[in-house]
């Protein structure tokens, strides 16, 4: 009999097969309390390498890192009317502590727009704070009906940014900034992920925005996840906590704001961007783990050499992982590196150290050959930066193979429902047309402008929907 598969085949059934690679891969449990997940050392180095490389490009912004509390009072929320009123039915309210009833209930933050504006408004007294550029990575709450372990869960984790600025052009070239410079050279030149940058609708706008620019990719079943948000809040939090400042005229300001996130959702979509029939496929730039060194036997000479190999490629500058757990069986370690997505293993045994040389397999392309191990050092790098090319060629790939335009809406929701995307005219959708795609599971999940930039206004001419199923 043929043996069965390690992972539920994608084509046979693609929700089943995510949920087999996190977990077979290590990546996340589910936690004790419906709709939470405990994250794996893993998954969590994989959000580690994703915080990093993110952290990195908020801080050329001129961003600073801030920490704000995980409660929040209640009556913070209701201030702002929009903004509460999209996030009531996601709220975990805390009603006692200490064993007594509060006087005023805490919710648990799902995002910081009001906290962090009780403090800009003490922080913010002249145009010489101006701006305020701060970012906190954090945990918040958000109560999910319908939980998926990365891509919809109760509790994640994420950053949050949040500016002040003296102007509205401010404000907005700066979400522009970070949906460009940050998010998008993150996905692109990290992740290896295709996207689309465009602005959301009004019907799906962050609660008390005035603009949201997202970014969207498409998974490898067609459905759309969207990675990221860029907000300008314009003056609606300002104006409901008098965040203000004394400008150099001698008057008092409201400042316009913006406020932006990606989250571990991320780790999903590396898993469904990326992944195969045999598991994860990190890019190379992404990976905690660039390269492993297996030895294939305990044969002492093996293990020295293994071990010599494995501090001569992190003298090299990659991230490296020696295995020399030789109580293992070969088989089921190269099988769970496999599942990891590692992109190269190098495997020694016996006959190999006769020959002087290493079997190096590559994860991302496939394949397997002979490698001298004195050449591994100067090799591998040049490798990695082929098969992190190879992963983004891929993902864009798939997109374009698989959006089509369309110059009607029952056209537009085939296509969706046919597991691809639709471009439409949004003269000819408009809101009535996004409410009945509503009807069928279809979302606009951003405007375009014609020659694929991000549009200045919803109502731009020539403005494109993109619309697609989505997670």
């Amino acid at each position: 009999m043929a043996k069965a598969p390690v992972l539920t085949p994608r084509a046979e059934d693609f929700p089943r097969w995510y949920q087999d690679i996190v977990n077979k891969a290590e990546l996340a449990d589910n936690g004790p309390v419906r709709g939470t997940m405990v994250i794996r050392p893993y998954g969590y180095g994989l959000w580690e390498r994703m915080q990093q490389e993110m952290d990195a490009r908020i801080k050329e912004t001129g961003t600073q890192n801030a920490y704000f509390p995980l409660l929040i009072p209640q009556s913070y929320l209701t201030r702002e009317a929009e903004h509460v009123e999209g996030f009531a039915p996601e709220l975990a309210v805390v009603t006692h502590g200490g064993g007594k009833e509060l006087e005023e209930p805490a919710v648990v933050r799902p995002t910081s727009e009001t906290i962090v504006n009780e403090y800009f408004s003490k922080w913010i007294q002249s145009y010489r704070d101006l701006p305020l550029l701060i970012n906190q990575w954090a945990n918040v709450v958000r109560w999910e009906l319908r939980p998926r372990l990365f891509l919809r869960t109760s509790e994640f984790l994420w950053q949050e940014g949040h500016t002040a600025h003296a102007t509205y052009e401010e404000a907005r070239d700066f979400a522009a900034r970070i949906h460009r410079d940050v998010y998008g050279d993150f996905l692109r030149n990290v992740l290896a992920t295709d996207f689309v940058s465009g602005r959301k609708t009004a019907r799906e706008r962050f609660a008390g925005a005035i603009n949201t620019l997202t970014l969207e990719s498409m998974m490898g079943d067609g459905k759309a996840l969207q990675m990221v948000t860029s907000h300008e809040l314009g003056q609606n939090f300002a104006r409901a906590f008098r965040t203000q400042y004394l400008s150099k005229d001698g008057t008092q300001e409201l400042v316009w704001q913006t406020s932006w996130g990606s989250t571990t959702r991320m780790i999903g979509a590396l898993v469904m961007t990326h992944g195969d029939d045999d598991g994860l496929r990190v890019p190379p730039r992404l990976a905690p783990i660039q390269v492993v060194v297996l030895a294939i036997k305990g044969d002492e000479t093996v293990l020295a050499t293994v071990r010599e190999t494995g501090d001569r490629l992190r003298s090299a500058g990659l991230r490296v992982h020696v295995d020399d757990r030789t109580d293992t069986p070969f088989g089921r370690r190269a099988v769970d590196w496999e599942l990891k997505g590692v992109p190269v293993r190098v495997e020694i045994g016996p006959r190999d150290l006769e020959n002087g040389t290493a079997v190096l397999v590559r994860r991302i392309p496939g394949g397997k050959e002979p490698v001298p191990v004195d050449a591994l050092a100067g090799t591998l790098p040049g490798i990695l930066e082929e098969d992190q090319a190879l992963l983004l060629e891929q993902s864009r790939e798939r997109r374009e193979s698989r959006t089509v335009d369309v110059s009607t809406i029952e056209e537009a929701v085939e296509a969706a429902t046919a597991g691809g995307w639709a471009r439409i005219p949004w003269a000819v959708l408009g809101e009535d047309g996004e409410a009945g795609l509503a009807e069928h599971a279809v979302t606009v999940r951003c405007l375009v402008a014609e020659d694929g930039s991000v549009p200045d206004a919803d109502d731009a001419p020539g403005n494109v929907a993109v619309v697609a199923r989505a997670y």
